[in-house]
């Protein structure tokens, strides 16, 4: 199975090198430029990446993408989330032209994506959740394999091989074949195979399911390092504290559509709740309980088994306003925690389900 993946890959990603804009001999000879060649200049100097607008994709009377629209620019590391079921795989499948779709727009680097679009594929690396590698080569074979799609010269092309292990960490393993690797080191030669030709946009699909904290942590700083060096990553990840600590914007999507978009603290202010506090309380009579909702920034109240749950929709200061509160009251209280929103706050909010669902 995993040989049949990677040749059917292979038939979708093989390359020419064949890009650029067509200009008539007579507007060279006039130096006047095209339509086409405009449009490419503002694309250029707009340095946006990947245009999608008013996706549809449909199967039968299920429409899995409904009218979704998202740019994404150089240089920016996306999160794209959404639960089970959101049109997450099906998008990023129509971005790469393996499906087609109903209705909509794709444009990459400004040029128009299709199937026999190889030279804006050739720019691009794809690092799905499920391992695609070769079982039958080893792992230095197989970046080599997956890099030779792209890059035909021998020597470059070995250089581009070394660069890639080194990157992922796998020099040392190079001569192993896959079953002999532990899951996070057979991760890592997914992304090596994924990176070597030196893509400029990279699509990153849960690329650390059930690995160890170490290689998480590898791979997590690996990513970071791409896109410093230039490469434009969109992430999808089950792991909020990744996409919080890789993304420069999120996009939340569900049923298809795009239901949010921003930086993960402009997402958090957006919420409601601005801050939980939770507080072990002994005495909850409705007279102290009523005395906490005066409070100003307060907006709810709730028992929680021993503690009781304050949330505040803003301002500063809260905790020390309600430990006066108390201690002005003679309420003894326990055990005293604060948390501001995280992006699974926002999700739930939003969707009204858990990530996993």
């Amino acid at each position: 199975m995993t040989i049949v993946m990677c040749l059917y890959d292979a038939v979708h990603y093989i390359c020419d090198k064949s890009f650029g804009i067509i200009i008539s001999e007579q507007n060279k000879r006039n130096k006047q430029p095209t339509a086409v060649t405009q449009i490419k200049r503002r694309n250029e100097m707009s340095n946006t990446v990947v245009s999608i607008d008013n996706l549809v994709k449909r199967y039968g009377e299920n429409v899995a993408v409904d009218h979704f629209s998202l740019n994404i620019e150089e240089g920016e590391i996306l999160g794209l989330l959404g639960p089970n079921g959101s049109g997450k795989t099906t998008t990023i499948n129509c971005l790469l032209s393996l499906l087609t779709f109903d209705k909509g727009d794709i444009k990459i680097w400004g040029k128009e994506m299709s199937p026999d679009a190889y030279d804006i594929k050739s720019q691009i690396g794809v690092v799905m959740q499920n391992v695609a590698v070769i079982d039958t080569l080893n792992v230095y074979e197989n970046v080599d394999f997956f890099c030779g799609l792209y890059i035909k010269d021998k020597a470059t092309r070995k250089q581009y091989v070394e660069e890639a292990l080194e990157f992922t960490g796998l020099t040392e393993f190079k001569k192993q074949k896959p079953k002999k690797l532990s899951g996070g080191l057979l991760r890592r030669l997914n992304i090596a195979c994924g990176i070597a030709h030196k893509p400029k946009l990279v699509i990153f699909d849960e690329p650390t399911v059930a690995v160890d904290p170490q290689s998480r942590n590898a791979i997590l700083e690996g990513i970071k390092k791409m896109n410093k060096a230039g490469a434009t990553i969109i992430y999808t990840s089950h792991y909020m504290e990744e996409v919080e600590e890789l993304c420069s914007r999120v996009v939340i999507m569900d049923h298809g559509k795009n239901i949010a978009n921003g930086t993960t603290n402009e997402l958090k202010s957006s919420l409601i709740s601005r801050e939980k506090i939770r507080i072990g309380l002994p005495d909850k009579s409705p007279e102290i309980l009523a005395g906490l909702k005066e409070i100003n920034h307060v907006y709810k109240v709730k028992e929680d088994g021993d503690d009781v749950v304050i949330k505040c929709d803003g301002g500063e200061h809260n905790l020390v306003h309600v430990l006066s509160y108390l201690t002005d009251n003679n309420v003894p209280f326990g055990r005293v925690t604060t948390e501001l929103p995280t992006l699974n706050d926002v999700f739930l909010e939003i969707t009204g389900k858990e990530l996993r669902d």
